[in-house]
């Protein structure tokens, strides 16, 4: 089942909010394609760490976005 937009997998509590965020973007994605909703949000979470240490500027600009 996907997460809807402020929901996320019970094992992203602990994350920043902008990772949380980009994560469950990325799991949403896989579980459309795969189905399978461990693979998804180990994946997604993977991912999403990969995203943001490539793209380090994006945190800052995350934040202010998922605040308005």
């Amino acid at each position: 089942m996907p997460w809807p937009k402020g929901e996320y997998p019970p094992s992203y509590k602990n994350q920043p909010k902008y990772l949380r965020d980009k994560a469950t973007e990325i799991a949403n994605g896989i579980l459309e394609e795969s189905g399978s909703e461990g693979i998804a949000i180990a994946t997604g979470l993977k991912k999403a760490r990969e995203y943001f240490k490539d793209h380090p500027e994006e945190k800052g600009k995350a934040g202010k976005k998922n605040k308005s």
